[in-house]
């Protein structure tokens, strides 16, 4: 049995399962880690969702306020094993549509060049390359891109 829930930061889940995010994000920014490290945050984010599979927590994702209309996607992640089933892309969605229930129009997100699963995920999402936003604009290793809500 599959099911999406909607929580926040708080859920045991969600800390378990950004803590296996947080350990590949390490390996894969490298040098950087520090720098990108600091706006990952999970506490106090107000909008997650976590997908299980037979009561078992194996991806998550989350969105945060970045402007009026424009919400941040942030934290997605899904286990290695449970990787190339769809399961990104239904957190995606649910996030999206979360969005647009609190009224955004649109949603943003960066990732990093060396997150190969996240650079066919997004576009595939309808995402696009926008500049680099904030505190990205001088980040080489960082993709930016954006999708407005239908």
């Amino acid at each position: 049995m599959q099911e999406l829930k909607r929580t926040n930061s708080s859920n045991m889940d969600f800390q378990f399962l950004v803590n296996f995010l947080d350990q590949d994000l390490k390996i894969k920014d490298g040098d950087d880690h520090a720098f990108y490290a600091q706006y990952n945050k999970s506490d106090n984010i107000q909008h997650v969702i976590i997908y299980y599979s037979d009561n078992r927590p194996i991806g998550c994702g989350a969105i945060k306020p970045y402007e009026t209309n424009i919400a941040e996607i942030k934290r997605m992640f899904v286990m290695p094993a449970s990787r190339g089933q769809g399961v990104a892309l239904k957190i995606l969605y649910a996030l999206e549509a979360w969005a647009k229930e609190l009224n955004f129009q649109e949603c943003i997100l960066e990732t990093g060049k060396k997150q190969i699963e996240a650079l066919k995920l997004y576009p595939k999402a309808g995402y696009t390359i926008i500049p680099n936003y904030g505190q990205y604009q001088n980040m080489e290793n960082s993709v930016c891109m954006k999708k407005t809500l239908p």
